[in-house]
Parts: C-alpha cells; structure tokens; sequence
C-alpha cells in the first residue's frame, strides 16, 4: 500500500474534513422522504389502532349480548325442568300421573319457542313420557352421553351436552338435562328437554355482521354446539385447539383477539365470553378485512399522496444529484491524479518501496515522537552482496527482478504499520523500525536474511552461490536534537562492518571501525 506524504502527526499538515455536497443533498432528501413516510407511518397506526378499538368495543358487546341472551334461553328451559323435577319428585311418575304429565309437558313445550321437546326416562333410558302424544318406539337413550353422565354423576345440577340429533323428529337439538333420585337418593331417571339448534341459528341470523363473519355457541371444553354460518358436519367439532379455548380463555373468561378460525382458516377479530351459569362459551368476530375496511381505503389514498410527493422530491433529487456529480467527478480525478504523483514522488517505481524522500520525513517525524516519548528507533542498512557481478553475469533484467525480490521479502518482514521498507539506492535497502531496540532490529535483520537466501536466487558470481544480503543494525533513543546524516552514518558503518566480517551476516555498529565504503 502506498504510504501518504503528510504526517498524521502534524497538526499543520491536517486538512478541514467535510461533507461532500452530493452526500449532504442525497441526505437532505433522504431525510424529507423519510420524514413524510414516517408522518405517513404514524397517521395510519393511530387510524388503525382506533379502528381496532372500536371493533374490539364491538365484538366485545356482540359477544356479552349473545351470552346473555345464550344464558337467559338456558336459564328459561332449566327453570321448566326444575319445576317437572320438584313435581315428579314429589309425586312420581306412575299409571296415574302420566296423562296429567303428558299435558304439562306439552304446555310448558309450547309456551318457550326455543324448546324442540320435553322428556323423561326412567332408571333405564326407556321413554316414560314427552311433550307429545305418542311415546317414541326404539330402545330408549340408555347410550346418550347426557344419560350417562346422570347415571356417574350424582349431581342435581342442570347438564348442557353436545348437540344430538332427536330419535323422534331427527332435528338437531342442545339437550339440557337433570338427574331425578327416589326418596332415597338412587337414581330414577333422567328429566331433558331439548333446545332447537336452528333457534340459535335464528338469533345468529338477527345480528348484522360481515358475509366472511362468524358467530358459534360451544361447550367450554370447545365443543362446537352452533355456529353461523352453519354447516352441519361442523356440529360436534372440538375447538379445544383454537387459541381462545387453549389461550385465551383460561386467563380471563371474557375478551377479544384476533386469531385464525380453526374452521376456515380465515382471521377474525373475536370477542368472546363464558358464561357464568352453563359450562358454554360464545364467540363473535368480523373479520379482518371487514374491520379494517375504511382504514384501507384511507391507507392506499394517504399513501398515494405521499408517494406522489416524494416522487416530485425524487426526481427534483436526480436532477440536483446529476449536476453535482460532474463537479464531484472531476474533484475525485484531481485527487486520484493528487495521490498518483505523491505515490511517484515518494515511492521507488522498480520495487514499490518507499524512497529517500520519504524516509528522511519519517526519520523527522518519528525523531520528534521519540524525542516526546524517549522510545527507541532501529535502522537496518543492507545491500545485495556481489550485486554488480550478478549484473555483469545474468544481465540488468535479472538484475532488476532480483531487486524486487529482495524487496518483497523486506514487505513480507514488516508486518508492523509503523515499520517502513526504503529503497536507499541501487541494490542498498533501509528499513526503520521505530519503537524497537536493539535485539530487535537484529531478529528482524536475521529473518530478512535467511528469507533471502531461502529463496535461493542463483548467483555463480557469489562464493555462497546464490544471492546473500549484508546488513547493518543501530539504534538509539531520539532526544529531539538528532541529525539524520548522522543516524544513516552510524548504520552505514554497521553495513561496511558486516562486509568487511565476510558479508552473508548482520553486524552493528563498532565506533572503532572507519566510516569508509568497500567496493559492493
């Protein structure tokens, strides 16, 4: 990598950083558009979370009047079968208080418009009387869940159980039930009476909701009892896995959430409640694109706007954009060709390495910080050994190509950014290693040597037999009054002692040996 002319040190040499022009206009408009998209963001959330509100105040009083309604057609039928219950316990239901039975049960039939029938068995599910005239042929409804469930349960409590269809008419009816005991509290049979489904389908009907809307009556353990729009195969589903009966619903008996129909699969807004008198649980939703209707509409028109506007911006951007980026263009050529010449002007163009000029500025410089921090410089001064011969032998091509070799090798030693590799001159290299003392310069001289040599670069004109470097180490503590001349001097001298020794080795300075060169 090139290295830059200017010191980062020098605080005069710094120049203004700023905003280029065409940065500071893409963000000026980025800013305004993302200001009109974010204004546009924050009117639809609060449109949608009010419109959202006011579905949910909706659901949720849909949902409370079918379950007071629910629980008032429950309550009406549960108090006829508590009123039979109390008389024929009291009197039974023998020979002679059937025909009187009979027309109550027809009476009290008639007078609820939600009430199918009225029923009683005996102990072992056979019809004993209803509210019409002719009893029922068949083997009774010893097999029925609700009978059962007396038969186990000693409880004189009302039973609500899944929806069946009637053995005397094959109309679907919600059988509501009670347990009748003898005087001795045995089990005598079973008093129903069944609830039309289709009066519930016939409330439903009464609610103005959306076509893809949903209404269902269930048990509180999700079985499914009514529901609109109704099919009968869905009668007797289980819920159980919908988020309101395994979510929902134990946390809190009443709400809303918007949640995916277990049925359909469609999303709908539920507002549902459990009622407090019956193990059931009512639900009713309008679906999402019913509730949010208005808001879509006020969406696409509001975000229609907004992108029109920020289009004019857009396009007023890329024109304002266009024009700057010629300026820009032609300021990035000058500093391109800016960075060229300083490369030229401080770099060897043979090796890619740094040249004189360059290091007598980072001598300056790193002279000025070690004098601040009293840290020690190293210099390391080596040439080629034998390197004219190697000339005179394979040529100034050869020649070249060994030198940036050589000069590849010192890039691959100095691994450190503050380290700097020279080209001194002809086949003579520099590298200085600031913050390193002695036996650290003369490591870094023995890798570089044996690094060459590894490379085993023939060299016949050489008595080593291949191409060798010679190298100099010295190091000092800068005081801030150092001469550069001096500083090269001291490692040149190391340089001469290496190959005086017999070269192919790193020496350091001896102040007894003279400053004088020897033929290279």
């Amino acid at each position: 990598m090139p290295i830059p002319i200017h010191d980062p040190h020098d605080s005069s040499d710094r120049t203004l950083k700023r905003l280029p022009l065409l940065k500071a206009a893409v963000v000026f408009i980025s800013m305004v558009c993302l200001c009109l998209c974010g204004l546009l963001y924050l009117q639809l959330a609060q449109s949608y979370h009010y419109d959202m509100a006011r579905a949910q105040v909706a659901s949720s009083n849909l949902a409370r009047a079918m379950a007071q309604q629910a629980e008032d057609t429950f309550v009406e039928a549960d108090l006829v079968l508590a009123s039979l219950a109390d008389w024929i316990q009291k009197d039974g239901y023998g020979p002679a208080q059937k025909p009187f039975l009979q027309k109550i049960f027809a009476q009290r039939a008639l007078a609820l418009k939600q009430l199918h029938s009225l029923y009683l068995f005996d102990q072992a599910g056979q019809w004993v009387v209803t509210s019409s005239n002719q009893l029922p042929l068949g083997e009774g409804v010893v097999d029925r869940d609700y009978f059962r469930f007396h038969q186990q349960n000693t409880s004189l409590l009302a039973h609500v159980g899944p929806a069946i269809r009637s053995r005397e008419s094959g109309e679907w009816i919600i059988p509501l039930s009670r347990r009748l005991n003898d005087r001795q509290g045995n089990f005598e049979g079973v008093l129903m009476a069944g609830i039309r489904l289709a009066y519930f389908d016939q409330f439903f009907k009464s609610f103005d909701i959306d076509d893809n809307g949903s209404m269902f009556l269930a048990l509180s353990d999700g079985t499914l009892l009514a529901r609109r729009p109704l099919e009968e195969r869905q009668i007797g589903a289980s819920l159980a896995r919908g988020e309101i009966f395994s979510k929902y619903l134990p946390e809190s008996p009443s709400g809303t959430a918007m949640i995916s129909s277990l049925v359909d699969n469609k999303m709908r807004l539920y507002g549902y409640r459990q009622l407090e008198a019956y193990p059931l649980v009512v639900g009713a939703a309008s679906s999402k694109d019913a509730v949010l209707k208005d808001w879509y509409a006020s969406a696409y028109q509001s975000s229609g706007i907004v992108a029109l506007v920020v289009l004019g911006i857009g396009l007023f951007g890329w024109v304002f954009v266009h024009q700057v980026r010629n300026g820009e263009r032609i300021e990035a050529d000058l500093r391109t060709a800016q960075a060229a010449l300083e490369v030229i002007a401080t770099h060897d163009s043979l090796t890619g390495l740094a040249n004189r000029r360059l290091l007598e500025r980072a001598l300056e410089t790193e002279f000025g910080r070690g004098g601040r921090q009293a840290s020690p410089l190293s210099l390391i001064m080596l040439d080629i050994d034998f390197f004219k011969r190697y000339n005179d032998t394979y040529g100034h091509v050869a020649g070249d190509q060994c030198l940036a070799e050589v000069a590849q090798v010192l890039r691959d030693c100095c691994q450190r950014k503050a380290d700097l590799a020279v080209r001194y001159g002809g086949e003579e290299f520099v590298v200085l290693l600031p913050d390193t003392e002695m036996p650290g310069a003369i490591a870094m001289a023995e890798q570089i040597r044996r690094s060459v040599m590894e490379k085993h670069i023939l060299h016949t004109g050489s008595p080593f037999g291949r191409v060798t470097l010679s190298l100099g180490c010295y190091c000092f503590v800068p005081n801030g009054c150092d001469s550069i001349e001096a500083f090269l001097e001291h490692a040149d001298a190391a340089l001469y002692q290496a190959k005086k020794s017999g070269r192919n080795q790193v020496a350091v300075e001896s102040v007894s040996e003279p400053l004088a060169r020897s033929d290279r």
